[in-house]
């Protein structure tokens, strides 16, 4: 099974803390599941290949949904980063 997420933000910046908060799952996390993302100047794109089930599959998804809402919440609407 393979998933392609596709974020788009109004700034490049937040695209970029996005993608560095979940590029440390860019790995191989078992031959089974595989987890990569790029950006693209205000895209965020995650391609996870899991070939074990479909629990798996929702379990990862869940958790990098997750990171990214964490993300999120620390910009303001100015788009600043709160830290």
């Amino acid at each position: 099974m393979e998933v392609k997420i596709v974020l788009s933000y109004e700034r490049e910046r937040k695209a970029k803390a996005v993608a560095e908060a979940i590029s440390s799952d860019n790995t191989n996390v078992s031959s089974d599941l595989t987890v990569k993302t790029f950006r693209r100047k205000t895209r965020v794109i995650l391609l996870i290949r899991c070939e074990k089930n479909v629990e798996d599959l929702i379990a990862t998804i869940d958790a990098l949904l997750m990171s990214i809402q964490i993300t999120e919440r620390f910009f303001n609407q100015d788009n600043k980063l709160i830290i």
